[in-house]
């Protein structure tokens, strides 16, 4: 469940770097660019809590950065390509 959580508020992250880019004046492109720095950093900083507080294996934090950090930057890849 908290893989889903986590993967729904990067999925509003997103939406709110995409669309803020553009009401800056810049390219939403670069608003989805700028999401995935940021994204890599909390999805990182998510399993070191897991690994370091929660008490939850490498491996397990691991198999689940692959879908936290990996859904939601797919995501963001497919909408600064198609932004253009």
């Amino acid at each position: 469940m908290h893989i889903l959580i986590v993967v729904i508020g990067g999925l509003l992250l997103l939406v709110a770097c995409y669309y803020g880019a553009t009401f800056l004046g810049r390219r939403a492109s670069s608003g989805a660019a700028i999401f995935i720095w940021l994204w890599l950093g909390l999805a990182l900083v998510n399993g070191a809590i897991g690994v370091l507080y929660a008490g939850i294996p490498i491996v397990n934090e691991i198999a689940a950065f692959i879908p936290i950090f990996g859904i939601p930057a797919l995501a963001a890849w497919y909408l600064a390509r198609r932004a253009g």
